[in-house]
């Protein structure tokens, strides 16, 4: 006998599909939540680490900044310290200059030349006196030329002058002190 199936299988078979495609549907939904959660996750992770590299980061180089300013702060004293130090050996260096100045133009001072005034500035001297003649102050320049102690003698002015009923040249000239260079002592050797 031939059994014919009166009972409607194509629409359970629908149903069977239906309720097997939202299953897998569900399945899906949940595997990509899943996916999405950890992908959040691990890209969260990366940010947090990526954070505090960040703050470490921002905490070495506020740090390095402080250290950077005291190193500048202790160049500045450094320099500090280097200029007074300069100015002291200037000092020692200089301090007998007047002495050594005056012995030097008396050794160079020819006979019959009498000096008014001397004054100084630094390297440049001026002197400012009478004498005898002008040939007088013609030495007293080659004089001052073939000094250890001083060099380019210039003539500013020689006059005529009446001088306690005696004439004499009235001159004025210029020089400059010679100075041994400075030494520096802050040279490694």
């Amino acid at each position: 006998m031939i059994r014919i199936n009166l009972l409607p299988h194509r629409e359970e078979k629908r149903k069977a599909r239906r309720q097997q495609f939202y299953g897998l549907l569900g399945l899906v939904a949940a595997l990509a939540g899943v996916i999405v959660f950890l992908v959040y996750s691990i890209i969260g992770g990366y940010i947090s680490t990526q954070e505090a590299k960040n703050d470490f980061l921002s905490k070495e180089i506020a740090d390095l900044d402080k250290k950077i300013d005291e190193i500048k702060r202790l160049k500045e004293q450094t320099q500090a310290l280097l200029a007074r130090k300069q100015i002291i050996e200037s000092l020692q260096r200089d301090r007998a200059e007047a002495v050594r100045l005056l012995s030097e133009l008396v050794k160079q001072m020819p006979e019959g030349v009498y000096v008014r005034s001397i004054k100084q500035e630094g390297v440049k001297i001026s002197l400012a006196g009478y004498a005898q003649s002008s040939a007088r102050v013609s030495t007293l320049m080659r004089n001052i030329e073939a000094s250890p102690w001083l060099e380019k003698p210039q003539l500013i002015e020689i006059k005529a002058a009446t001088v306690d009923k005696r004439r004499l040249n009235e001159f004025s000239l210029n020089a400059a002190l010679k100075r041994a260079p400075v030494e520096d002592g802050g040279k490694k050797k």
